[in-house]
């Protein structure tokens, strides 16, 4: 058993999460390159961020159709636990496996910075080590990070209690509500209906380590590592 993590061509976050998962956590970890077809033995998985294709069309459009993703459907349609950050998520939207999609920023400018977002659902396998709430910190950097979806989808988003995570601040004035890119309804993390598939915008990877500046991250990559592979599976827990 082992937790995959993809690379696509512009990935730069796959080895953030990579040494997450393997230097920090303890998790068994492969490395699964976007041409590959299979995911036997993984139990597992993380689309990281980065630049997929340069971004072109639009984030996420061209990854959509790598050759990876039909394993990759086939192990979220099966119940596995997948995970997607930044460009991950836009990659999980663009292919059907989370609803709505990714944007670019009301203010048409590239955010990088940190943000704070609040837990908004602590019952999943994803936050079950948060509390209903919870404030936490962590890093983004995107263009494209609205996120948007027909009016009905939100509501039911909200009713189903699939916005994981909702972002509350820092409040300045180019964000007044604490909402850094304009997404509907401050919503900076959804889960699919089923509860195995999670896409957040902010950087879990780049905030799993005290001296990053936090290590809020942390809790999102140990409870799905647990998830994925059983406690008894995990080496360390620093």
């Amino acid at each position: 058993m082992s937790i995959a993590v993809i690379t696509f061509p512009g990935s730069n976050c796959d080895r953030d999460c990579v040494h997450v998962l393997r230097d920090v956590v303890g998790a068994p970890v492969k490395a699964i390159f976007h041409k590959e077809t299979s995911l036997d033995g993984v139990t597992g998985v993380v689309v990281p961020g980065g630049f997929s294709y340069g971004d072109y069309l639009r984030a996420g459009a061209l990854a959509k159709v790598s050759p990876i993703m039909g394993a990759l459907k086939r192990f979220a349609d099966g119940g596995g636990p997948v995970l997607g950050i930044c460009n991950g998520f836009q990659i999980l939207c663009e292919s059907g496996l989370l609803p709505g999609a990714l944007i670019l920023n009301s203010k048409l400018q590239f955010i990088s910075r940190w943000v704070e977002m609040r837990v908004e659902n602590a019952q999943t396998l994803f936050t079950d080590a948060m509390w209903q709430g919870q404030i936490v910190r962590m890093p983004m950097a995107h263009a494209e990070g609205c996120f948007v979806a027909e009016p009905e989808v939100i509501a039911a988003l909200e009713r189903n209690r699939q916005v994981v995570f909702r972002y509350v601040a820092p409040i300045r004035d180019d964000a007044p509500n604490g909402n850094p890119n304009g997404s509907t309804n401050a919503i900076a993390g959804i889960i699919n209906e089923r509860g195995n598939v999670l896409g957040l915008m902010p950087h879990p990877d780049r905030s799993a380590e005290e001296f990053l500046g936090s290590s809020d991250g942390l809790t999102i990559f140990r409870s799905f590592a647990e998830a994925a592979l059983g406690a008894s599976r995990i080496l360390h827990q620093p």
